[in-house]
């Protein structure tokens, strides 16, 4: 092995290291998440809603079965925020 080889080693195990923990944390997070109703501005809703496709398909701020994902208890914080559709 050169010396050139043996340098890189600590800096490729640091990367793997870096992307794994980081996919680790977003499975983590994913799970401590809650959809918040009747929050979302138009056009950044979370997931489709009775009358839009898919994400960021909403019509209007604040549309009753649009969401987004916000962490668990944020919701009720938010003024308008709803764990239910309306």
């Amino acid at each position: 092995m050169s010396i050139k080889t043996l340098a890189k080693a600590p800096l490729i195990a640091a990367a793997m290291t870096v992307a794994l923990s980081a996919a680790a944390m977003h499975e983590a997070s994913a799970a401590e998440m809650e959809k918040c109703y009747g929050v979302a501005k138009a056009g950044h809703n979370d997931c489709q809603t009775a009358n839009s496709s898919c994400a960021g398909t909403s019509k209007m701020d604040h549309q009753k079965d649009a969401f987004i994902a916000v962490p668990k208890g944020t919701c009720a914080k938010i003024a308008g925020g709803t764990l239910k559709p309306m």
